[in-house]
């Protein structure tokens, strides 16, 4: 598994900027108002789940997000929707519950996990992400996040939580459709 220092390389390597601020360990989204109050544009709120036919799901959505679990399956196409147990946290992302992120995707060169982007942090400027632990959170802008997607070959399928509906499929959808450049 790629470490925290693996991850910044793989970040300079496709030249997004990271600038990460260092604090007291995060483990829930209720937690680190002074870590929010200190970096601007969007916090996230990462969900590792596994459906009842054994896929597993990452999901990253704004901080303020509702994420009915219930009614996520037939919009992103699941089965039903648990958490993940940590053993398999461990092993399909190579981070420990706390520290779930969307930049932990750089441990996933299989494609095991898909990955569900909220509209929220899609459209956002900048959005922040622990960097594979939850003593840190990096900020991204828009484009360097998008960067850092494409160098691990992943395009999220976007959803609109509050609307419970699917925005785009990916990437390549994304742009075309003039949407954000996630």
């Amino acid at each position: 598994m790629k470490t925290r220092a693996d991850l910044i390389a793989l970040l300079d390597a496709a030249g997004v900027a990271h600038p990460t601020l260092e604090h007291e360990a995060v483990f829930r989204v209720g937690e680190g108002a002074e870590v929010k109050a200190r970096l601007p544009g969007a916090h996230s709120k990462n969900l590792f789940l596994k459906d009842a036919k054994g896929q597993l799901w990452l999901i990253s959505a704004a901080d303020g997000a509702e994420i009915d679990l219930k009614a996520l399956p037939p919009v992103i196409g699941s089965a039903r929707l648990s958490f993940g147990s940590a053993e398999r946290l461990a092993a399909a992302l190579g981070v420990a519950p706390g520290s779930v992120t969307a930049l932990a995707l750089v441990n996933d060169p299989e494609h095991k996990v898909r990955f569900v982007l909220d509209r929220t942090l899609a459209e956002a400027e900048t959005v922040n992400f622990h960097p594979l632990t939850n003593t840190a959170t990096t900020a991204l802008s828009r484009a360097g996040f998008a960067r850092f997607l494409a160098a691990v070959g992943v395009s999220p399928l976007v959803v609109d939580f509050a609307a419970m509906r699917v925005i785009h499929g990916g990437a390549a959808a994304l742009n075309a459709a003039g949407g954000p450049t996630i």
